[in-house]
């Protein structure tokens, strides 16, 4: 029987995912792809973002958002009734991709291509794991095991673990492609470094690769034919051991600005809050008196990217929104003091 493959997009936050996916979807080259979206946040940016893109591809029934928390601790209840309610379609996708949230875990949505209701009508063609390169190259969600090893044994009462290494560790070890994004911001010595230093962690069979702008072809993303949900046992997650995966560690909040008359000093402003605050993720889309378009906004660290993605619609208020994702107990009052 023929099964429809499913591409799972995975990634921590601000490593490139939606970027990637709207670069896929303007060159689809005529297959049909149905994008299942999901957030870690109060509002659907990722969605939007893509649908932004004002591609054929990027039909609104063609991407379905799942909100209702990350996907890998809700496989039952939201993930499963999507995929089969594309399986379901008349005319079924040709192929399907599945963003996670920054914070999911791989392994569990593998696992769920096993669920009787869709393993002979679908297969995991492969599990894309993105890697920031800038973030990496500055020291950040990267782990050193030696150390963090020696650590331990110097104070056995400190407790090192971090749980963004820890969803760092799983999506590299799950992964049977792993995309090094922005390598056009590295110069050749970190590229190689990090190149190096990412190799020697791969499982046995995946494949590493550079992107610059977030462009991959098409043909290197999909079609990997892997067929992931029969290895489970070459992709370990600390789930494996600990039972579940706890976002308690992390929060967000949506926060409601005015309008912004100056994008650039907005900017600014926003990046001396992420620096003061420690704001892992930022993004949204922002109004500006007298534009007729919306200005998207997405920040990693400080790395602030602005762009104008469509026209604001007849039906929506024009309103600047900004979801800020960061570690328990973010001060998200001054936060919003801060960028009023």
């Amino acid at each position: 029987m023929n099964r429809i493959p499913a591409t799972i997009v995975t990634g921590f936050l601000g490593a490139g995912k939606t970027t990637l996916l709207r670069k896929l979807a303007a060159n689809a080259k005529g297959k049909r792809i149905a994008f299942v979206i999901n957030e870690f946040g109060e509002l659907g940016m990722d969605r939007e973002l893509l649908l932004g893109c004002a591609e054929e591809g990027c039909a609104p029934g063609d991407v379905i958002e799942l909100a209702n928390g990350c996907i890998c601790c809700t496989v039952a209840d939201d993930f499963l009734p999507a995929i089969e309610k594309l399986l379901d379609l008349p005319e079924p996708p040709d192929h399907i991709v599945i963003e996670t949230s920054g914070l999911a875990l791989p392994k569990p949505l593998v696992q769920a291509f096993n669920w009787p209701g869709i393993k002979t009508r679908t297969t995991v063609d492969g599990v894309v794991t993105l890697i920031d390169g800038p973030a990496m190259a500055a020291g950040q969600f990267a782990e050193d095991e030696a150390a963090l090893e020696a650590q331990r044994r110097a104070d056995p009462n400190l407790d090192h673990d971090n749980p963004i290494e820890e969803v760092f560790t799983d999506q590299l070890a799950c992964a049977d492609l792993v995309v090094l994004t922005k390598t056009d911001a590295l110069d050749m010595v970190d590229r190689a470094r990090l190149e190096a230093e990412l190799t020697a962690k791969l499982r046995a069979g995946a494949k590493l690769v550079g992107a610059a702008h977030g462009e991959i072809p098409p043909e290197v993303l999909i079609g990997l034919d892997a067929h992931a949900e029969d290895d489970l046992a070459t992709r370990p997650s600390h789930a494996d051991e600990e039972g579940e995966h706890d976002h308690d560690d992390f929060d967000s909040r949506a926060l409601k600005l005015g309008e912004i008359a100056d994008p650039a000093a907005f900017a600014t402003k926003l990046e001396a809050a992420i620096a003061k605050h420690d704001v892992l993720r930022a993004k949204g889309f922002l109004s500006v008196p007298g534009k007729p378009m919306r200005l998207a906004v997405q920040a990693v660290g400080p790395r602030i990217e602005r762009y104008f993605d469509r026209p604001w619609t007849a039906d929506e208020p024009r309103a600047s929104r900004l979801v800020v994702i960061g570690r328990k107990g973010l001060d998200f009052d001054a936060i919003q003091a801060a960028l009023a």
